[in-house]
C-alpha cells in the first residue's frame, strides 16, 4: 500500500487535529453547541506547527485540513453579511458552509484510516 515508513508522532497528532476539527464541524451544525472557534484556533495551530515534521501521504493531510479552516473562514467572512439584511439566508449559507467543512473533515479522516494522500 505504502514503502514509506509511517511516523506515528505525525498520524498521532493528524488525528487529534482531525478529531478538533470534527468536534467543531459537528457543532457548527447542531444548534447550540457552538463550541467551535477555539477548538478550531487550537487545530489550526497545531497543524501550522507540525506540517514541516509529516512526510509523504501524511503531509497531504496538514495542507488540506489548512486549506479547508481558511476557505471555511473565508466562506464565513463573506455570508456574513446575510445575516444582517436577511436572516434565513444567512442561516442557509452558514449551514451549508458547515456541511462542506463535516464532509472535508470526514474525507480526510478515512483517507488517514486508510494511510492514503488527500487531495482537492
Amino acid at each position: 500500500m505504502n514503502d514509506q515508513p509511517l511516523d506515528d508522532s505525525t498520524q498521532t497528532i493528524s488525528w487529534v487535529s482531525y478529531i478538533l476539527h470534527l468536534l467543531v464541524a459537528v457543532s457548527a451544525i447542531v444548534p447550540g453547541a457552538q463550541m467551535g472557534p477555539a477548538l478550531l484556533v487550537v487545530a489550526l495551530v497545531i497543524d501550522l506547527v507540525k506540517k514541516g515534521d509529516a512526510r509523504g501521504w501524511e503531509a497531504t493531510h496538514f495542507g488540506f485540513r489548512i486549506r479547508t479552516v481558511l476557505w471555511a473562514g473565508l466562506l464565513y467572512l463573506l455570508t456574513l453579511p446575510l445575516w444582517f439584511f436577511f436572516v434565513f439566508p444567512g442561516w442557509l449559507a452558514w449551514v451549508a458552509i458547515s456541511i462542506w467543512f463535516l464532509y472535508r473533515i470526514v474525507l480526510g479522516m478515512v483517507r488517514l484510516n486508510g494511510q492514503r494522500p488527500v487531495t482537492d
